[in-house]
Parts: C-alpha cells; sequence; structure tokens
C-alpha cells in the first residue's frame, strides 16, 4: 500500500493512543462525507482513501489487538457504506455518532476542551449543541 501519510507509517502512528487514532479516522469519515454531500467524487474518494489508511495502520498497531474484530468490522461496514450497496443501512450521522466519543474524548484528556467550547468540532456541530 502507497502511505499519503508517510511519517505516520513509518511508526509515529503506533505512538498515539487509540482514542487518538480513532479521533483522527472520524477526522477523515467527516471529510468524505462533506465531499460525498457536496458531489465532489474525487476529493470524497481521497479523504476514504486517508480513512482506510489510517484504519489498516491501527489494525496493524500492536496495542490495539483487543479491538481486532472490531476494527476489522468498522473497516467492512465503511467499505460498505461508502464503496458498495451499504447492506448494513449505515448513515452519515451514525458513523458520526460512533467516531464523535472518540473525538470528544481526545479534546477532554487533551486540554482543548476551553478553545472548543462553542464551536462546530470538524462539522460534528448537531452532535455537539
Amino acid at each position: 500500500m502507497k502511505f499519503e501519510h508517510k511519517e505516520l507509517a513509518n511508526g509515529r502512528w503506533m505512538e498515539l493512543p487509540f482514542v487518538e487514532q480513532m479521533a483522527n479516522i472520524g477526522s477523515e469519515i467527516e471529510r468524505t462525507i462533506k465531499w460525498r454531500n457536496k458531489g465532489n467524487e474525487n476529493y470524497k474518494q481521497h479523504a476514504f482513501d486517508r480513512v482506510l489508511e489510517l484504519l489498516y495502520l491501527t489494525i496493524d498497531d500492536k496495542k490495539n489487538v483487543s479491538r481486532l474484530r472490531e476494527l476489522t468490522r468498522v473497516r467492512e461496514a465503511l467499505l460498505d457504506y461508502f464503496q458498495f450497496n451499504n447492506e448494513y443501512n449505515s448513515t452519515d450521522l451514525c458513523w458520526q455518532k460512533y467516531f464523535y466519543n472518540s473525538l470528544m474524548q481526545h479534546v477532554l484528556k487533551s486540554g482543548m476542551i476551553q478553545k472548543l467550547q462553542g464551536c462546530d468540532i470538524n462539522g460534528f456541530g448537531e452532535l455537539v449543541n
């Protein structure tokens, strides 16, 4: 696989806590949803390729071995939703809610909450308010 995030693929990703890995994947999911809803298939595909790249790195991270079943099912369901026939009947809101928890845990742990109060966090505004 050719990695766009070369620095992360060279080991930096493995240094991030799981919750931060998932928050980053969630940010790319938001971009994928945004570009698809704007009708820009090219940008949507690039964003989704980054989702898969980060998800593969997360699956390969040895500290996440206990989460392997969940991560591989997430990968399967995301591929179904964004690339195939959506047989699992996912929605944009379903994926936003799934990754929202990781985003908020990361925000709380990193002390960024004061900066973000009242903000539309990466497109999750309808969930924050």
